[in-house]
């Protein structure tokens, strides 16, 4: 049986090229006068996108078209799409188109190649354009014609480097280079004699690594180790363009047994929709990103996700979760009444859970909620705190759930307003957009002694944040979540999380230490068995940026106490605040004992940030002290237990001053 014909010319495309480009169809049967043809480039009209094209003949730039085998030329119609940009096309046949002759659209320039139309920006394998006939013109299109391109790697431009993020003194570990376009695409398009350069701080000088440019694009360099403890990145010179390029930071320990992860747990990819495509999704952060861990986010509403699409998304990420590799958390965004509930991330510690409905009665509120779950199985994180008319005033926080707080995303930060030194707020430049809310402030919700770690979250076009483009609503770089767990897999991170042992950045991946007496950020303490706070609170750590800092800052109870810059990309540091504590703690109204909490913040000559998770210490009585029968010596009662979310003992190492354990 004869078959219909559809190829491309030319028939690959570099990520980003401007080229005009020719979709040629040849039918298995005849189409009579007046059929239509729907081609559709399948395009949101984003910047990362395929372009869309004008259907006005008069331009000469980026245009849609068709022509007949004799030449004639079709003139195109948008199809218009509710709610969205239109990336099809149609076409009313003028005249017969015989079975085995040829038609054409072309996208681009009738005239010059050079302005045409600009192809996605992301690389992929067999790219599909479909083809929708109707014969008989009546919008009855029938099952489409399929065109497909490959879209490969464009020119090298940058050199990125993965890395761990913590490692051990002569413990050996793997990198990873890729060489990648300007969009971020793995690319072998470079010269032929290119060579790459790799060096670190303490390299030897007998030793002498050059890398070339393979096909793959990337390479694996395994068993490198370092022999003296302290702070290293990896250096990469292009030999041609004398361009350096470095990794990350890497905090390396005498001895550690705790390890640090990078991914998301609210946000997408700008390239691909998380709910339209999961699988290309999940990888996408866990290849390409190279993202050690990544929580789904789809909107609850069933328009936004149905129940098959929710069971289709949750079997994905069941299916990408392996340990030591990547890893991968269930959860959803819930909207709640502004100001009471706002919006939240519920992330679930385990697989196979249900997707919970607002309109559902069980679930209609964050009260009823919580009552139908455990403190052991979801996490509820309140995100974009400050947005009027989705914020959250923490009143009705529950420490049990809201164990982190969203500081800030790729709309803004909600850590303090504007008019109290947020250089990240939440703000517009149409009258449409949304504005902050003090209310929703995470210092005042601090203050009002509601204890929760620091997470960040990403870029987000869906539900409430879908509107925001058209709003002139100011956006930011999508920000990324560390997490200081044991364990590579969803339990231990899981665990790391609800003891808040995670800090936030814009986006950069900063290594950060921060350590009070022999407490890690997100850990409280008390002078009830550590008398000595009362005097002096030992504040110690490190941080290491990707560019150098220009600030960092020690905040006590939402004030700077202390603020150091450095001409390097890291900095160690040690501040005594020997303050009495009487005279600095905050009064807790709801019943508990007076308390002080403490945080960094770090600053980069390039804007970019990064926030710790807050130490608390509690001004409490002395423990008592029992004296056991028969015995002389004596030992303190603890004032309160240390809560472990596991229920077993806890043998995490101690760290010393210097951030070693």
């Amino acid at each position: 049986m004869r078959r219909s014909i559809c190829y491309c010319e030319p028939g690959q495309a570099y990520a980003g090229e401007v080229n005009t480009w020719s979709f040629i169809y040849t039918p298995s049967v005849h189409l009579p006068k007046g059929a239509k043809l729907k081609f559709d480039l399948e395009s949101l009209g984003r910047h990362a996108d395929w372009e869309l094209p004008s259907t006005n003949l008069k331009k000469t730039s980026n245009v849609i078209y068709a022509l007949l085998e004799n030449k004639r030329i079709v003139q195109a119609t948008e199809n218009k799409v509710k709610g969205g940009k239109p990336s099809a096309f149609e076409f009313v046949l003028p005249a017969k188109l015989e079975a085995g002759s040829t038609f054409t659209i072309v996208v681009g320039s009738p005239k010059s190649p050079e302005k045409g139309t600009r192809a996605q920006v992301n690389a992929q394998r067999r790219r599909t354009f479909n083809l929708y006939i109707d014969p008989k013109g009546k919008g009855q299109y029938e099952d489409p014609e399929v065109f497909s391109m490959d879209i490969r790697g464009n020119e090298l431009s940058n050199i990125r480097v993965i890395v761990p993020s913590f490692v051990i003194k002569n413990k050996r570990f793997d990198v990873i280079v890729r060489f990648e376009d300007k969009y971020g695409n793995l690319t072998s398009e470079a010269p032929d004699d290119l060579l790459i350069e790799l060096s670190h701080e303490h390299l030897r000088e007998n030793l002498n690594w050059k890398l070339f440019v393979p096909e793959t694009g990337f390479i694996a360099l395994p068993n490198l180790y370092f022999n003296e403890a302290g702070i290293y990145t990896i250096k990469l010179l292009n030999s041609q363009t004398k361009d350096i390029f470095k990794s990350p930071p890497i905090k390396c320990f005498e001895d550690t047994n705790q390890h640090l992860f990078w991914g998301l747990l609210h946000g997408e990819s700008e390239r691909i929709d998380a709910t339209e495509n999961i699988e290309n999704c999940l990888r996408y952060f866990r290849d390409d990103f190279s993202g050690n861990f990544f929580g789904i986010s789809p909107f609850e509403s069933q328009e936004e996700t149905s129940n098959e699409i929710w069971k289709f998304i949750c079997q994905y990420v069941g299916d990408f979760d392996e340990a030591d590799r990547f890893t991968t958390f269930v959860g959803f965004q819930w909207c709640g009444s502004p100001g009471v509930e706002g919006i939240r991330q519920i992330v679930y510690a385990k697989d196979g859970k249900q997707i919970l409905r607002k309109k559902d009665p069980k679930y209609h509120t964050l009260k009823s909620i919580y009552k139908n779950f455990s403190p052991k199985e979801m996490i509820a994180i309140p995100c974009w705190t400050m947005a009027k008319g989705y914020d959250y005033d923490f009143k009705e926080f529950d420490p049990n759930f809201e164990r982190i707080v969203e500081i800030y995303n790729s709309w803004g930060s909600s850590e303090c307003t504007k008019k109290e030194g947020n250089v990240l707020p939440i703000a517009s430049s149409g009258k449409s957009g949304v504005s902050e809310s003090a209310e929703g402030s995470i210092q005042k919700a601090l203050l009002r002694n509601c204890r929760f770690g620091f997470v960040a979250g990403g870029l987000d076009d869906r539900g409430i944040y879908k509107e925001l483009y058209e709003a002139g609503q100011l956006q930011y770089p999508p920000g990324l979540t560390a997490i200081i767990a044991v364990e590579h897999n969803r339990h231990s991170l899981f665990d790391a999380l609800y003891n808040r042992h995670c800090y936030a950045t814009t986006g950069e991946r900063m290594v950060i230490g921060f350590h009070i007496a022999d407490a890690m950020m997100g850990d409280e303490l008390h002078t009830g068995t550590k008398q000595g706070l009362k005097v002096n609170r030992h504040i110690s750590g490190y941080v290491a940026g990707t560019k150098r800092i220009v600030k960092f800052e020690i905040i006590r109870n939402g004030k700077v106490i202390e603020t150091l810059e450095s001409k390097d990309y890291w900095l160690h540091f040690a501040y005594d605040d020997m303050t009495p504590l009487e005279k600095v703690v905050v009064n807790a109204k709801d019943g508990k004992p007076p308390f002080v909490y403490y945080y960094i913040r770090v600053t980069q000559e390039d804007g970019h940030m990064g926030w710790s998770s807050p130490i608390w210490v509690d001004l409490v009585p002395p423990a008592p002290v029992v004296k056991s029968k028969g015995a002389e010596s004596a030992k303190p009662v603890p004032a309160k237990p240390v809560f472990d979310i596991d229920d077993e003992d806890d043998d995490d190492e101690d760290e010393d001053d210097d951030g070693n354990f």
